[in-house]
């Protein structure tokens, strides 16, 4: 049986397809566990050219971004329960590499909000030469530009380092620590993980069949494009992850709408099965007081960062993130509802769509 909000939905969604915004997505939204996520999908999850893929409930999504604050923001919340970390610690305090970089005296708060002083993104492989063992150092060696909490910069890699740091204060490798500490205990690890061959969900949806945008990027910073790692199934649309083994702390994260809306709904007010309510609102504050631009939380940005793709229809201490592949995850604390828009806007090609008008027209449909 379907509702108002389902019928709304599926048909802007519709509507999208039709348009050729997207070959096809998935939106999903739920209360507080254990509440039915209801999940609407349209379109196809792969060009085939002859029998296409339709899209489906249990379609597995390059989730991109979302990785940030899903994985690296649920895994240093255990981390300071665990009294291995305080967000207060400089980075060289988790991570003894960083010792005598400029980085390596930021905050890890600082990281996680996106203050510390990093460039949004520079291509790693080209900066490393090709060799993954001389990644860290690269990122280490990146220039800072103003000092901590000055102002708010989006960086990809300062999730870079959280991830590496991560990494070692455990002891084991980013993949293997997600699946233990998170998706194991939250009984997700079939539909949620870095590596989609290892997951038992659906069909992957199909993705960028050449890294167009990333080489042009690469050449707009003086690079060669041939530096770029090559796409391939089951591999992130991000160079760096990519060039990385697939597992890295900005990017890389594959799963299903439905275990991606689980884990966000660890932070509802109360916390969940994973995270209390303590950590939850931890996540959630706003940690940019004082510096210029968006208003970001712990790997979170905040509905009320002017022109943010929560819209209007969320509460303005509503909290998401979206992905550059297309996903989007919105959690309003008000209302105590989770709302995921799911799409892969670079198969077969990358195009430039701007996404945020439908996420906006999705949170108003939802939450009328």
């Amino acid at each position: 049986m379907t509702g108002p909000a389902d019928a709304s939905a599926d048909g802007l969604l519709s509507r999208c397809v039709r348009a050729g915004l997207f070959p096809g997505a998935c939106a999903a939204w739920s209360g507080p566990p254990p509440a039915p996520i209801t999940i609407v999908c349209r379109g196809v999850a792969r060009i085939t050219g002859m029998h296409d893929l339709a899209v489906a409930p249990d379609t597995v999504w390059d989730l991109a971004s979302l990785t940030k604050p899903l994985v690296v923001t649920t895994l240093a919340l255990l981390m300071r329960r665990s009294g291995l970390w305080t967000f207060d610690d400089p980075l060289r305090a988790v991570l003894p590499v960083a010792e005598g970089s400029a980085v390596g005296e930021r905050s890890l708060r600082s990281l996680l909000a996106h203050t510390a002083g990093l460039p949004a993104w520079r291509p790693v492989y080209a900066l490393a030469h090709g060799r993954r063992d001389r990644a860290l150092r690269a990122v280490l060696d990146i220039p800072l530009s103003g000092g901590q909490d000055e102002r708010v910069e989006y960086s990809c890699l300062g999730f870079l380092l959280l991830g590496w740091a991560l990494e070692h204060t455990a002891g084991t490798p980013l993949d293997e620590l997600f699946r233990r500490r998170v998706t194991r205990p939250l009984g997700l690890e079939a539909e949620l993980g870095f590596m989609p061959r290892t997951l038992h969900a659906g069909e992957l949806a199909g993705e960028a069949l050449s890294p167009r945008v990333e080489c042009e990027l690469t050449v707009r910073w003086g690079s060669d494009p041939a530096t770029v790692p090559p796409c391939a199934p089951g591999l992130p649309d991000d160079g760096n992850a990519r060039f990385l083994g697939g597992v890295a702390g900005n990017a890389g994260l594959f799963g299903t709408a439905r275990a991606a809306l689980r884990l966000a709904g660890e932070y509802l007010p109360g916390g969940g099965t994973l995270l209390t309510d303590d950590e939850a609102a931890l996540a959630a504050r706003r940690a940019t007081h004082g510096a210029d631009g968006q208003h970001r939380a712990l790997g979170w940005q905040l509905a009320s960062t002017p022109g943010s793709s929560a819209g209007s229809a969320l509460d303005p201490s509503a909290f998401g993130h979206t992905g550059f592949t297309g996903t989007s995850i919105w959690v309003d604390p008000v209302r105590r509802l989770v709302a995921g828009l799911f799409a892969h806007r670079h198969h077969p090609a990358h195009r430039g769509v701007d996404l945020q008008p439908i996420r906006r027209r999705f949170h108003a449909l939802v939450t009328a």
